[in-house]
């Protein structure tokens, strides 16, 4: 009788999720098992999705300011249909009314959404896979928001396209932020908190191993693992490629708007981290584990503000220890446990619009105005503008302004790419050139506007890439040359001329636009003045 109403229940089952799936509800995923305990999520449109799994214990209590630990096992079948939560986030609202832009722009990076929701529990990621069976290319993707705020479950970064387009199995992580992330305690409270200073980048590696262990139940090849990011998840590969604990966990990168050549000084963070003790009134490990994370939080953003909040401010993220993270990632040299890791690496055209368009002088300024302006972009600032001026005749004085601002990106990448590439690895440069044309066209080819394109997400990030057919094409390009990199260590597309590697002595970059054209030394301008040469 009792085996009778187990098939019973299992047909009963089957034939529910059946009408289910005819009525277009989301069908169940497969049944997987981990290392800890079964998972189940959903699937729809040839695309399983596993959500919210965790790949390391909740760090609170004792956990706080550690190493990632392992997560306990569990019976049953684990639900795994929905995010799990963000790391706490650094973000602070203005307070007055943002534009309706930046409110649209919430549907695809949900900053201010995700400070809602937000949790110390916060060691999670997600899944997509076109099959439980097989053997698939892996890319794993590490979220942007610098070290302060983000998110794997941004909506921009859903996977499923990727993962379909390209027959790959997509991975996005969250990890520990900020100073729940990168507080240097070593100093303050000694060697028990020895780990604290690089915990988020820790967590990112548990992630890797989670992966290296777990992936292949999900259709995934664990001996072809590729890393990627944007902007600080640019920052987090490059870290990656010089972390020891790191080596053999991935076999590619890319590296988008985000080269981390150099990290933090563990002298300035441990002064940072006495400063943001003092403001919390804290002066004991019993008070720091004790803390309402809120509270440290606060802490935080009035220590930060006192020093200028911004780029180029003190910040928490990562430092260079001498134990966790030895040395430098590219300066001097690219490191040696990277040497023959392929490495894809590039910018946006206009990357500081996003970031510029809501000050008072965007659009305003003229010639005489961006002369003075000139010498607050450092000493290198009225080069790069006699420069942008001279290869940009139709460029604005705002957006002569917002090149100058950019070619920090420009500078951090030829580093890298240099470094990597005279170490003898394959080193594959872009440039994305296409410009948005949302909002009057202002802002050109800004921050972000990569990810829509590699992940193929153009429907659902119609308010960044804008109307038409245009955006597509680009996406045809940029998704394509992706999976083919992660897949064979090359860049290629259908849609794309030849893609030469890039050495210091060719400097060959491909530039995605309507015309995609490879160009020789694009911004040798800059890199220039930049480099001193």
């Amino acid at each position: 009788m009792k085996i009778w109403k187990a098939f019973a229940g299992i047909a009963i089952g089957a034939s529910l999720a059946a009408s289910a799936s005819a009525q277009g509800v989301p069908a169940v995923s497969d049944i997987v098992e981990t290392e800890y305990g079964q998972v189940q999520g959903l699937a729809a449109d040839g695309i399983q999705r596993f959500l919210g799994l965790r790949y390391g214990a909740p760090p609170v209590g004792d956990l706080r300011f550690q190493p990632p630990a392992d997560p306990a096992s569990w019976d049953g079948i684990a639900d795994a249909t929905g995010m799990g939560a963000p790391c706490m986030q650094a973000y602070s609202p203005s307070g007055s009314r943002v534009s309706d832009f930046t409110r649209q722009m919430n549907t695809l990076f949900s900053t201010e959404s995700e400070a809602k929701i937000d949790n110390e529990d916060c060691l999670f990621l997600n899944v997509w896979t076109p099959g439980t069976e097989g053997s698939r290319p892996v890319m794993v993707w590490f979220h942007g928001g610098g070290y302060a705020y983000g998110s794997g479950g941004w909506p921009a970064y859903d996977g499923a396209n990727l993962a379909r387009r390209g027959d790959v199995v997509v991975v996005t992580v969250n990890h520990r932020l900020n100073l729940f992330g990168y507080l240097n305690l070593t100093d303050i409270f000694g060697e028990e908190f020895a780990g604290a200073d690089n915990a988020g980048n820790a967590d990112l590696v548990q992630s890797l191993e989670w992966v290296r262990d777990n992936i292949a139940a999900f259709g995934g090849d664990p001996n072809n693992v590729t890393i990627m990011g944007e902007s600080g998840g640019g920052s987090k590969v490059s870290h990656m490629l010089a972390t020891p604990s790191a080596d053999g966990l991935f076999h590619r990168a890319i590296i988008q708007s985000g080269p981390g050549v150099i990290s933090g000084n563990a002298e300035q963070a441990t002064g940072l981290a006495r400063e943001l003790l003092a403001e919390a009134g804290i002066e004991t490990v019993e008070q720091l584990r004790a803390a309402h994370p809120e509270h440290l939080l606060s802490a935080m953003r009035a220590v930060l503000a006192r020093h200028g909040e911004g780029f180029g401010g003190p910040n928490f993220g990562p430092i260079v220890d001498g134990n966790y993270l030895p040395r430098n990632p590219f300066v001097p040299t690219a490191p040696e446990q990277s040497n023959d890791i392929p490495v894809m690496i590039g910018w946006n055209k206009d990357e500081m619009t996003l970031f510029t368009a809501s000050q008072p002088w965007f659009g305003l300024i003229d010639d005489a105005a961006l002369d003075r302006m000139a010498a607050t972009f450092g000493e290198n600032g009225p080069a790069l503008i006699a420069n942008y001026r001279e290869e940009n005749p139709d460029y604005s004085p705002t957006h002569i302004a917002n090149r100058a601002m950019s070619a920090r990106f420009v500078q951090g990448s030829y580093i890298l790419a240099d470094a990597q590439a005279r170490a003898g690895a394959p080193v594959y440069m872009y440039r994305l050139t296409w410009e948005t044309p949302v909002n009057g066209g202002i802002f050109r080819s800004p921050h972000t506007l990569d990810i829509p394109m590699m992940f193929d997400n153009v429907e659902l990030s119609r308010v960044l890439v804008g109307p038409g057919e245009a955006p597509q094409r680009i996406a045809d390009q940029m998704s394509e040359a992706w999976i083919s990199f992660a897949r064979t260590g090359t860049p290629s597309s259908d849609h794309l001329p030849d893609w030469p590697r890039y050495t210091p002595d060719s400097r060959m970059v491909m530039q995605f636009d309507l015309e995609p054209n490879v160009a020789d030394d694009p911004e040798r301008g800059a890199r220039e003045i930049l480099s001193g040469r």
